[in-house]
């Protein structure tokens, strides 16, 4: 299929080009980027003036609810609701059920989601099998299988041991170990430790069960020379650590979601379990040092951390509702929203979805399979299309997604998007 699109601002994070132009596909490749010579027939036009075009999003915290969720056709649902947010690379994490530790179950969620024509899927494999911390997987038929690395989704190793014979194991093979860093002892709670979670009565998780469980994994970092990556910090104190470990040139990077980014522990509210998120909010201190850090590169990406929730599981009280909530089609517009806030450049606003997160997939081989996160010529015709003046309302008639809890619900965000474009066809608008 051959796509002109004409009179966009288009802008590429990674190579800095930023210029209104037009951009011309062909056989799921950018042929032109400028003007399209007189002989490049299209079969599909659109008028993208007043539009920002970029590379199309990468989200590297997606949760698919399969395998698990067959009957509810939940993969087709929540990747309507990925391309709808201008996704088109994502990485899932392994605790599906069944957990993602065999290559055929692998194997089937890539197969099922390429048929969609949709975003392309990158799978997390189990680190452990079932997630039980007890025996290690087969990382390298996983990854043989089209695993971009490894992970405990939210459920913590029982023992060091197991943690720094999987990081000696993935650092011969050149494996991403994926670790949300939280003790398991310290970390059973459901709301930030502090005044708040005293005055309502709730557990709180403390943040040194995130500083205790950064400090393990550097030092076994350091003694086996794996490469990790750190999903959904959420603490001053921790980001201080990883900014040290960068320093010393450690082979870590890190992401974070856009709540945390955005809101803090008294947003709960009234017991509002739409809040009932892992990592928990906490204070704004922790809030402003993640903005900070995100601007500054320490933090390498923001996610969604899209995880969505069933409504009797989430209409609960607060303490047993169940964590989550939807995210993966506001990726876009809380990013853009957090560079308004605090006047960041909208360059660095659009490189923490698109090229640096790619970059973190880099480090698996992923984007050499995908094109992602780069707007180039003879690229991959991955795209994404917005209109940054459209303002809409978030609530849960406008989620695609089958999971319709927010805490962002009722906001109303600037930029929209129009048209996602995945290896050179039309996954969404236009």
């Amino acid at each position: 299929m051959k796509i002109l699109i004409k009179g966009a601002r288009v802008l590429d994070p990674a190579s800095g080009f930023d210029r209104v132009c037009d951009v011309a596909v062909a056989a799921g490749r950018i042929v032109a980027v400028g003007t399209a010579g007189a002989d490049f027939q299209p079969n599909k036009t659109i008028d993208a003036h007043g539009h920002v075009l970029v590379p199309g999003l990468v989200d590297l915290a997606v949760r698919l609810r399969e395998p698990g969720h067959e009957h509810a056709h939940m993969l087709q649902s929540e990747m309507a609701a990925a391309v709808a947010g201008g996704v088109t690379s994502l990485v899932c994490p392994p605790d599906t059920d069944p957990v993602l530790d065999e290559p055929g179950l692998v194997e089937m969620l890539r197969y099922r989601s390429e048929k969609l024509h949709q975003s392309r899927v990158f799978p997390l494999g189990a680190l452990t099998r079932g997630l039980r911390g007890e025996v290690l997987t087969e990382m390298l038929t996983l990854t043989q299988a089209g695993c971009v690395g490894f992970s405990q989704a939210e459920v913590p190793l029982p023992n060091l041991q197991i943690l720094l014979r999987s990081l000696q194991y993935a650092s011969t093979f050149g494996y991403t170990v994926w670790l949300r860093p939280q003790d398991r002892d310290l970390g059973t709670g459901v709301v930030a430790s502090g005044p708040l979670a005293t005055r309502m009565g709730l557990t709180g998780i403390p943040v040194a069960a995130e500083t205790i469980a950064i400090f393990t994994i550097i030092e076994l970092m350091r003694a086996s020379g794996a490469r990790v990556h750190l999903c959904r910090l959420s603490s001053a104190a921790g980001l201080a650590m990883v900014r040290q470990a960068k320093a010393e040139g450690l082979p870590l990077t890190c992401d974070v979601n856009i709540h945390c980014l955005h809101l803090v522990d008294t947003d709960i509210g009234y017991f509002d379990s739409r809040s009932h998120l892992m990592p928990p909010l906490r204070q704004q201190r922790d809030r402003d040092a993640i903005r900070l850090a995100l601007a500054d590169g320490t933090i390498d990406a923001l996610v969604s951390d899209h995880s969505p929730v069933a409504e009797d599981q989430k209409t609960l009280p607060f303490a047993e509702s169940e964590s989550g909530a939807s995210g993966v089609e506001l990726l876009l517009g809380m990013a853009l929203k957090w560079a308004s806030d605090d006047g960041v450049p909208l360059a660095r606003a659009l490189a923490v979805i698109t090229c640096e997160p790619a970059r973190v997939l880099g480090a698996a081989g992923a984007p050499e399979r995908s094109g992602a996160g780069r707007l180039v010529l003879g690229g991959v015709a991955d795209l994404c299309l917005f209109d940054p003046e459209q303002e809409w309302t978030i609530n849960a008639d406008n989620l695609r997604s089958q999971g319709k809890h927010t805490p962002f619900s009722g906001y109303a965000i600037r930029s929209r998007v129009c048209c996602t474009v995945v290896g050179g066809f039309i996954a969404f608008g236009a």
